[in-house]
């Protein structure tokens, strides 16, 4: 038989108000009558009916997720810290991925509403400010580095100085050929990230060159070691490279190694994002770390408020924090 909320009261010696309000989480329960609850709520097994409680509630108890590609570790680390944010708000995640392409990015933000999900996280590379929903028909939350003016909540890094960060690392070591691996005029994260680069060899009074900036299409280990190989072949090759991201730094760890030479003795390498296997190639990388953690709960935090009826707060535009994880791929052995 299935238990109520009534069975479990009458077993605790309580009102089924207060029984209500333990399964909810409120905090105004007295500590004697939270424990009689919790031990019932055991001894019962009872489970509530999460769909009754948001169709009560107007909500569908999802939230959407949308990022570029999930086989991008950043991309897969942040999905497991928003859905383990959202649980907490009593939210599952329906998660996206798009691949970065504004027609696939405009398809999902148009398909989403509130008869699928309360709200949506986005992580936009392509969109542009006419691909939004007018504001107030969903929460929205915009991740990352996209620029593009829209009247939204948005949650980033300053990418733009956490990658002068990464390239004024390099330069201390006296690197004066300084490479860059990640272009890609499509990709709003790479724009933000070449302009810390260009701030960074500025700070520290080098030349800015084209040939030693490196175009990739995808941020993959492949084409961060052909664009290693091209680089090294030049006729003056790089002593140092800041990588738009860690897939790009592992693979111009692999190039490095083919062809003989040694980091950080010959070519200093520097990464972005801090995924996990960063700290356990070898090398291990030097690399930017965001604060995944922090950027997750702010947005699930974000929308939140916009559901929970704090609509007419002006957006908020939060920046995260960051930290430069210092390795062996800058720091010899």
């Amino acid at each position: 038989m299935t238990v109520t909320l009534k069975d479990v009261a009458t077993l605790a010696g309580v009102s089924v108000k207060t029984v209500s309000n333990v399964v909810n989480g409120y905090a105004f329960v007295k500590p004697e009558n939270r424990r009689r609850v919790e031990e019932a709520l055991a001894a019962t097994g009872y489970r509530p009916n999460v769909g009754a409680r948001n169709l009560r509630r107007g909500r569908t108890g999802f939230l959407a997720l949308m990022v570029p590609e999930l086989s991008i570790p950043y991309f897969g680390e942040l999905a497991g810290l928003v859905i383990t944010a959202a649980q907490k708000r009593g939210w599952s995640v329906l998660i996206e991925q798009t691949q970065g392409t504004r027609s696939r990015e405009r398809e999902t933000l148009s398909s989403l509403g509130p008869h699928l999900v309360d709200g949506a996280l986005v992580h936009p590379e392509a969109l542009e400010a006419a691909d939004f929903p007018s504001p107030g028909e969903i929460p929205l939350v915009m991740l990352g580095e996209h620029a593009v003016d829209v009247p939204i909540d948005h949650v980033a890094i300053d990418n733009v100085l956490a990658a002068q960060t990464a390239v004024s690392h390099l330069a201390s070591l006296g690197r004066t050929r300084i490479a860059a691996i990640g272009r890609n005029p499509a990709r709003g994260t790479s724009s933000q990230r070449l302009a810390g680069y260009r701030a960074g060899l500025t700070a520290a009074g080098l030349s800015y060159s084209d040939s030693l900036v490196a175009p990739a299409e995808k941020w993959h280990r492949s084409v961060g070691a052909a664009a290693m190989r091209s680089l090294l072949a030049s006729a003056s090759p790089p002593d140092a490279v800041f990588c738009f991201n860690d897939l790009l730094a592992i693979g111009a760890l692999r190039a490095v190694a083919e062809l003989g030479l040694r980091v950080p003795e010959d070519v200093a390498i520097v990464g972005f994002d801090n995924n996990e296997e960063s700290a356990f190639s070898l090398p291990s990388l030097t690399t930017i770390a965001p604060d995944k953690a922090a950027l997750a709960e702010a947005a699930i935090e974000l929308v939140h408020r916009r559901i929970t009826g704090d609509k007419g707060l002006p957006p908020q535009d939060i920046q995260t924090p960051f930290a430069l994880e210092v390795r062996e791929s800058t720091q010899a052995r």
